[in-house]
């Protein structure tokens, strides 16, 4: 110590300070050490000369020295004691986090002498809690976000506790059950969850969750019927797992609305009913190509046969007969007519169709049908009916669909049952343009209110299973649509369904014709000659026998081949050939016959009962000749053959 050192403190005190287990140092006015206790220099890592004597800049950096002048200087000045805390550097051991307590020293009655320093190492402890805080902060930022993922979660979320009590409801449990969370907590679980009927039991998962039997198996997706708010009940998925919290239970709920996903699925399974319907329909178009052929052929032959039988017992007994077997014969192909034209795909061609042709069609069709179910058919047509412009394949089928699905509502109505199918126009009036209508109306148990709205919605059906995909109705609006029309649902009084098919009345172009030639019964002289072709026989006879009748000279060859050598041979006026034969068809022989004989090519008629083959069409467009549909009447062949004779 210096001459001019204040005196120390008391020796007992000073022994006091020496063994204290915090570091206590003195401080002189001139910044000098002159007492520093062991842990004081055990801190410092310096020996006691080091020390002692020494300023606060040699032993520890000019930088504290300079933060310690101006609070020093203070404490001699003011007699006020100074405590803080916080991050200091130190030469011997870097930065710690020290807590400081300094008090100014004096005799009384005399100036500040000496300063008393004390001071904690607290940066282990610092550390200790900084590593504390944040893993409190993780810990919070982890429980901010599970609440984040349990607020914002699409399934609904709901724990209870051991007894049952709900402790947490989400808002996706408050939406998927229409009840808020207030309203829940505290409440039961399955009182809240589970629908009235399960309540009772053991087979419902919640149910045997919270009343102590066997426990469903937790971590699981399990199936189970849940319970709204309002009472409706729906079907969801559910999801349990366990938690334990100071020593309670809590079992928790992830429940997923299945209504939608199950809906889904019955949309997929009648979309995949309908395709299989659609494969099968069209197997069914190819199958009917060949089936009509085969049928027509006969039906020519019976068609074209009572044609000439009726004129041969013209005014006998048999007169009426051979009537009877005609008709039933155009009957038939007018069915088969029907069916093809249901089968067919192509593209939609607009033309002149009558609503009447297209009913009467469908009556056609059905009528045996609807004859064994005991429906009486009405028609109620209106003769003066113009025709629309409409692809008739098109408007036929929705014509069909109507009539189908009321014969099936009427198969299951008890007493009598009645079909209307009526026809009708109305000009402009009140701002409407004109248009035709077609409406189907029964007397069966009519479609229900609830159902009224949705009845024309894809896969929508009032009918028992196995009866329909719901298309039928869908299709036909669509197809009405699609020609500036509308089909709809009329109200009604009484029981019974009235489906209304309106289509706008626009001008209707029909394509230039050259009109015919009388077709005269017979000739004096030979009209002409007339090449047949045909692998059939028979068909190739009948068709002799009409040309012949009308005064033709009549060549019939079997084959496309044989054809070929009669054209090389003899001069024909027409050639009347069938377009499906087995070894030269009609297609072949007619590009053979422009090869050879370019004029002869325009002459030729061909006759099919195969609409549907593929390329007929397209070959008829190609060839721009004249087809005549199996069966066909006399006066419809003469008249064609007429045509190409006369050069038209």
């Amino acid at each position: 110590m210096h001459a001019e050192d204040p005196p120390l403190p008391p020796p007992l005190l000073m022994q006091m300070l020496r063994d204290l287990p915090s570091r206590a140092v003195v401080i002189d006015r001139h910044h000098r050490y002159v007492f520093a206790n062991r842990a004081a220099l055990e801190f410092l890592n310096l020996p006691e000369e080091a020390v002692i004597g020494r300023t606060i800049g040699e032993v520890r950096g000019e930088r504290t020295m300079q933060n310690y002048l101006g609070v020093v200087d203070a404490l001699f000045e003011r007699r006020e004691s100074l405590h803080w805390e916080g991050w200091t550097d130190y030469l011997q051991r870097g930065r710690c986090y020290t807590e400081e307590w300094l008090m100014p020293y004096g005799e009384p009655g005399q100036p500040v002498s000496l300063v008393l320093g004390y001071a904690r190492d607290l940066t282990e402890l610092k550390r200790q809690t900084q590593a504390l805080e944040e893993q409190v902060a993780a810990v919070q930022r982890a429980e901010q976000i599970k609440l984040a993922i349990v607020e914002h979660a699409l399934a609904a979320i709901v724990s209870a506790d051991e007894h049952g009590r709900i402790v947490e409801f989400n808002p996706a449990a408050e939406a998927m059950f229409g009840i808020g969370r207030a309203e829940t907590l505290g409440r039961d679980l399955v009182e809240v969850v589970v629908p009235p009927h399960h309540r009772t039991g053991r087979d419902h998962p919640l149910q045997r969750l919270v009343s102590g039997g066997a426990a469903p198996p937790l971590g699981q997706r399990l199936k189970m019927q849940a319970v709204r708010a309002d009472g409706q009940e729906f079907p969801a998925e559910i999801v349990l797992w366990q938690t334990s919290v100071g020593g309670t239970t809590f079992h928790t709920a992830a429940i997923n609305d299945l209504s939608e996903q199950l809906r889904a699925a019955e949309v997929i399974d009648r979309q995949r009913d309908a395709l299989r319907q659609s494969e099968k329909l069209g197997a069914m178009g190819s199958l009917l190509a060949g089936v009509a052929h085969e049928l027509n052929n006969p039906l020519s032959i019976v068609l074209g046969r009572a044609g000439l039988l009726e004129e041969k017992a013209a005014g006998g007994a048999l007169a009426a007969d051979a009537l009877s077997i005609r008709e039933a014969a155009e009957r038939c192909g007018r069915i088969v007519r029907t069916f093809l034209n249901m089968a067919r795909s192509r593209p939609p061609q607009r033309s002149a169709v009558s609503l009447n042709d297209l009913a009467a069609a469908a009556a056609d069709l059905m009528q045996y049908g609807l004859r064994t179910h005991g429906i009486t058919l009405e028609l109620q047509l209106d003769p003066a009916l113009p025709a629309v412009p409409a692809d008739p394949d098109q408007v036929g089928q929705v014509v069909l669909n109507l009539v189908v699905n009321a014969q099936q509502a009427l198969m299951g109505s008890e007493g009598a049952r009645r079909l209307v199918i009526a026809t009708g126009h109305a000009a402009r009036n009140a701002g409407a343009a004109p248009h035709v209508w077609l409406r189907v109306a029964d007397n069966g148990p009519g479609v229900a209110e609830a159902l009224r709205e949705r009845i024309f919605e894809p896969f929508v059906t009032t009918k028992p299973e196995g009866l329909g995909t719901g298309l039928g109705l869908s299709v036909s609006r669509t197809i009405s649509r699609e020609h500036g029309g509308e089909l709809v649902l009329e109200a009604v009084p009484g029981p019974g369904a009235s489906f209304r098919l309106s289509l706008p009345m626009e001008a209707v172009r029909e394509p230039e014709r050259a009109s015919p030639a009388p077709v005269a019964d017979a000739a004096p002289e030979s009209a002409g000659r007339v090449l047949v072709v045909d692998d059939e026989s028979e068909i190739a006879d009948l068709m002799r026998a009409f040309l012949e009748s009308a005064g033709y000279d009549v060549a019939t060859a079997e084959s496309g081949a044989v054809a070929l050598e009669l054209l090389a041979t003899a001069r024909f006026d027409a050639i009347v050939s069938d377009l499906r034969m087995p070894d030269i068809d009609g297609a072949t022989l007619w590009r053979e016959v422009a090869r050879r004989w370019p004029p002869m090519a325009r002459r030729m008629l061909f006759v099919t009962g195969d609409t549907l083959s593929p390329g007929v069409e397209g070959f008829l467009r190609e060839a721009g000749c004249i087809a005549l549909d199996k069966p066909f009447a006399r006066k419809e062949l003469l008249a064609q053959v007429q045509r190409l004779v006369s050069g038209g």
